[in-house]
């Protein structure tokens, strides 16, 4: 991996990469839009609304992911001074706060006809929210200061102190009562 942290080299290989993956990713995202708009049935409580939830979910999930990259990327940045790692989790912020905008709003679009109100101060609900400042935060923090390497670095603590943040999300269903549904794709019972 340290080979990588040379930029001239990461750049080469990200290139041959990236036309690769994004056809990859666009044919996955064709397929995934095309059985969750039109492929699958209507749920029988939910009708035609669990289709937000084929949005809400990965959004949901690319957001936890997203941050723990962005976490491990500034770890790396802060304890080996790889630049190539501290751009990484630079990138990798804005991505993160998109997928969780997109997250809380398909689960407000999804709780107002379900649970009859936009909003809960539900955990679950309210730690994502604290994702989102998060984000926010790191992107903040990475501009606040006229010296860059400053920036970096203070982003850098944030986000990996803010990493705890992600354990709470996914178990705060279980941890607490709360109106959220409970884990849907790994269950331990």
């Amino acid at each position: 991996m340290h080979r990588f942290a040379n930029p001239t080299r990461f750049v080469r290989l990200a290139g041959r990469v990236q036309p690769w993956a994004a056809a990859v990713a666009l044919g996955c995202l064709g397929v995934g839009l095309y059985f969750a708009l039109f492929s699958s049935p209507p749920d029988y409580q939910q009708g035609e609304t669990v289709r937000i939830m084929y949005v809400h979910v990965p959004a949901a999930w690319m957001a936890m992911f997203c941050y723990v990259v962005m976490a491990a990327a500034s770890a790396s940045s802060l304890i080996w001074r790889h630049r190539v790692a501290d751009l990484a989790a630079k990138a990798t912020a804005p991505v993160g706060a998109a997928f969780t905008l997109l997250a809380l709003v398909t689960g407000s679009l999804w709780g107002k006809p379900m649970w009859g109100t936009w909003w809960v101060w539900d955990a679950r609900l309210t730690s994502v929210l604290i994702l989102f400042f998060l984000y926010l935060g790191y992107i903040a923090l990475q501009n606040a200061f006229e010296d860059p390497a400053r920036g970096a670095r203070a982003a850098a603590i944030l986000a990996v102190v803010g990493v705890i943040n992600v354990p709470i999300i996914k178990f705060s269903v279980d941890w607490w009562n709360t109106l959220h549904q409970p884990a849907s794709l790994t269950r331990m019972d």
